[in-house]
């Protein structure tokens, strides 16, 4: 190291001057007032102090040096020593192109300034500049940026929130895009985007204005916040990919939407006055749910009920006519005993439904009263003269039969001796 720093130390005042060549005599001071060294005796120097380098390999003994007064080595010496040299530097510049790649990042190579390939994760190597350049890019970070504030939610940016919509609007978005790169798209984010991370800054607010500016105000503050979030999202990953950024965006978080400030109170009015306009047509609605049902319940009801009255009624006319019919038919036959049914079927019919009876005995007049509901009470009451009172209050039960249209009507008669009902055939 001590000889390298005497044969090139820039500050040896025999420089030029042909002192101290060889490294072993010790430099002569040059005479003041003297002139600056002469190049070629420069370069003389310079050789001399190589060859003193690398001609000294035959047991530390030296050759006569052809130029007068000076030592130093043969022109073999001189190639060797410049070989050495010359390989030496190639091995270090080679030795230079080697470099290594960390997980989550690739090196984009780049042969005299154009691309030339992607290097993954690992020890690589690449030609030594000027040849082959690389540039380190971080392809597993998550890229993050606000749009409309910065830290919190107070910390607004207008120009950046307020938007407007499709009714004509304008309302303050908030939203926070995150974003990494892809990889295959390191080389597109460094040579085809001069700056990539504003150009998706920019790209996110065009692209929600966009969507904002197609829906209305309601929709973009309550019913569709996410469905806005991921059609700007899919927006944005399609102009990032028309101008070739080599950008993929993860997601788009709103955190924020609101009215402006200024206009804040009145359009909360506005809205609470479409909340009771929502509200009172919900409760119309569950009044005409609840009384519609009911009026169409009533409805089906009364139709049955008609239905029913009209299968009742049919059903009776059919069968009084075919009983009429039937009895007709017996009353040709039989004429007067069907007249004597006909006639007792009408008194079981008077007297059922009569709670006093008057007897008109024939050849008196005397008119007996038969008290039946004192006497039902009395049954009712004492069970000992039910059977007393249901002796005098018999009467024979006949099969029911209907009273044929234009009979004459006929008074009872009861006799004198005994308590059965007779007719005064001899009066029709």
């Amino acid at each position: 190291m001590r000889l390298l720093s005497k044969i090139f130390n820039l500050n040896d005042p025999g420089w030029g001057r042909g002192q101290g060549g060889n490294g072993s005599e010790p430099p002569k001071r040059p005479p003041q007032g003297n002139g600056p060294p002469d190049l070629d005796q420069v370069w003389r120097d310079v050789s001399n102090r190589l060859s003193a380098l690398f001609g000294r390999g035959n047991g530390g003994g030296s050759r006569p040096n052809p130029t007068p007064g000076m030592g130093g080595p043969t022109p073999r010496q001189s190639k060797i020593g410049l070989g050495v040299i010359a390989v030496g530097a190639i091995a270090l510049w080679l030795i230079s192109g080697f470099f290594i790649v960390q997980e989550g990042q690739v090196a984009v190579l780049t042969q005299f300034g154009k691309y030339k390939s992607t290097a993954q994760a690992g020890f690589q190597w690449r030609m030594p500049a000027p040849i082959q350049g690389h540039e380190m890019v971080n392809i597993s970070q998550l890229r993050t940026f606000e749009v409309g504030f910065r830290g919190n939610a107070r910390n607004r940016v207008l120009p950046e929130a307020l938007m407007l919509t499709e009714d004509e609007n304008i309302v303050d978005v908030q939203f926070v895009v995150q974003y990494r790169l892809r990889a295959d798209g390191a080389p597109d984010y460094i040579f085809k985007t001069k700056d990539p991370d504003e150009s998706v800054r920019q790209t996110a607010q065009a692209a929600m204005r966009e969507v904002v500016g197609k829906k209305p105000m309601d929709k973009v503050l309550y019913e569709e916040r996410a469905a806005i979030a991921v059609d700007v999202q899919k927006l944005m990953q399609l102009i990032l990919d028309r101008y070739k950024t080599g950008i993929q965006v993860n997601s788009i978080a709103i955190q924020n939407v609101q009215p402006p400030e200024q206009v804040q109170a009145a359009f909360d009015d506005a809205v609470k006055a479409g909340q009771d306009l929502d509200r009172q047509k919900n409760e119309g609605q569950a009044y005409s749910n609840q009384i519609v049902p009911m009026a169409a319940g009533q409805a089906s009801r009364m139709l049955e009920q008609a239905e029913g009255y009209r299968a009742r009624v049919v059903g009776t006319a059919t069968g009084d006519a075919a009983r009429f019919g039937s009895v007709l038919a017996e009353y040709s036959k039989a004429p007067e005993v069907i007249r004597e049914r006909m006639y007792l079927e009408t008194m079981q019919q008077m007297f059922a439904n009569a709670s006093k009876v008057l007897i008109d005995t024939k050849g008196s007049n005397n008119m007996l009263y038969l008290p039946l509901d004192k006497i039902t009470q009395q049954a009712a009451q004492d069970p000992a003269r039910a059977a007393a009172g249901s002796a005098m209050s018999q009467v024979p039960v006949i099969p029911p039969l209907t009273v044929p249209p234009g009979t004459p009507p006929v008074r009872p008669a009861v006799s004198g001796s005994s308590n059965s009902l007779t007719r005064d055939r001899g009066s029709r």
